[in-house]
């Protein structure tokens, strides 16, 4: 926890706390307002994620978006097509992998720029789920709410972390193993150290085109949780453009999280906890301006803050760039 608990990074968190109390006295709007903070915060926290296994092994994912968009589609699709939302949430997974697994192919077996490689992405998931796509399509069901007993009862955190659906909760769990797999473990030593210095892991007898494909694969299927939470257990529904940019969203996030699991888990809530709080603005009437202004206020704050910490953090050294292995 000593890297999470930095003054750079834990800044986040004393925002989230302190926001969370300024809304109202009494709390009652207060804790609504910060459980469906903590609700939008999940599928961007997910998203982060994607990035910092990709990352972190030296490959740039900028097709989270496309992976979101496309296995939020299957996951909708699958749903309506068997009345079975765990087929849904099956076939997200599955997707979500397949399209990790098309970058790592593309990234590190036919070494395409990377930028190039997720860019690709995002248009075949943007063209396929707009072709695909049939309007008027349900779900029987999303997955239901469960309230954990008696932890559901504390004030406060109660409602805010301990009454949602399944797919929140393994989402939380994978954030949480995900940090302690990545800071460690053997695999997390070995994945950083391909992330930092590919050539000299190559020596100490690690296979970084093996191991690249591995983590990228497995991120998709991070990103295909996301996609499955988002149609199957937040909205329950799917339009075209269903992710309206929580892909972008969560590089930033992930840059803002230092490459870290947790720091982007914050950065997601301090995110989360600024469009909940916009729509609650609105949905108040507190201010007498235009709904748009108050809807890009979670973006414009989450400029400011990158852009005043971008500068002062560092990502992984052999980011982005393909690994040759020298001849002997």
């Amino acid at each position: 926890m000593k890297e999470f608990l930095t003054k750079r990074n834990s800044f986040i968190g004393i925002i989230v706390l302190a926001t969370a109390f300024l809304y109202s006295k009494d709390g009652s709007i207060t804790t609504s307002v910060v459980s469906t903070a903590t609700a939008f915060a999940l599928p961007l926290a997910l998203a982060a994620m994607v990035g910092i296994m990709c990352e972190r092994t030296g490959i740039v994912n900028i097709g989270i978006e496309g992976t979101l968009l496309t296995s939020a589609f299957a996951a909708f699709f699958v749903s309506s097509l068997t009345s079975n939302i765990l087929l849904g949430f099956a076939a997200s997974v599955a997707v979500g992998s397949l399209l990790g697994l098309l970058l790592a192919v593309m990234s590190v077996s036919w070494k395409m720029d990377q930028i190039i490689a997720g860019t690709i992405i995002n248009i075949l998931a943007t063209g396929l789920t707009s072709f695909l796509y049939v309007q008027g399509r349900t779900i029987p069901s999303t997955f239901p709410e469960y309230d954990i007993p008696k932890l559901k009862d504390i004030p406060f955190f109660g409602p805010v972390l301990f009454m949602h659906g399944p797919l929140f909760y393994f989402g939380i769990f994978v954030i949480l193993s995900l940090y302690v797999a990545l800071f460690k473990t053997t695999w997390g030593l070995r994945s950083r150290a391909v992330g930092e210095h590919p050539s000299s892991a190559d020596t100490a007898g690690v296979s970084v085109a093996r191991l690249r494909y591995i983590n990228v694969a497995i991120a998709g299927a991070i990103g295909g949780l996301a996609g499955a939470f988002l149609s199957l257990e937040l909205v329950g529904s799917f339009e075209r453009g269903f992710t309206a940019g929580k892909g972008f969203t969560a590089l930033a996030l992930m840059i803002f999280g230092r490459w870290n699991p947790l720091g982007a888990l914050a950065a997601a809530m301090f995110f989360g906890m600024t469009q909940a709080y916009a729509n609650q603005l609105m949905i108040d009437q507190v201010v007498q301006i235009p709904t748009q202004f108050i809807t890009i206020l979670p973006y414009i704050l989450t400029i400011i803050v990158l852009a005043i910490s971008a500068g002062k953090v560092r990502a992984p050294a052999a980011e982005g760039q393909p690994y040759e292995k020298e001849n002997a």
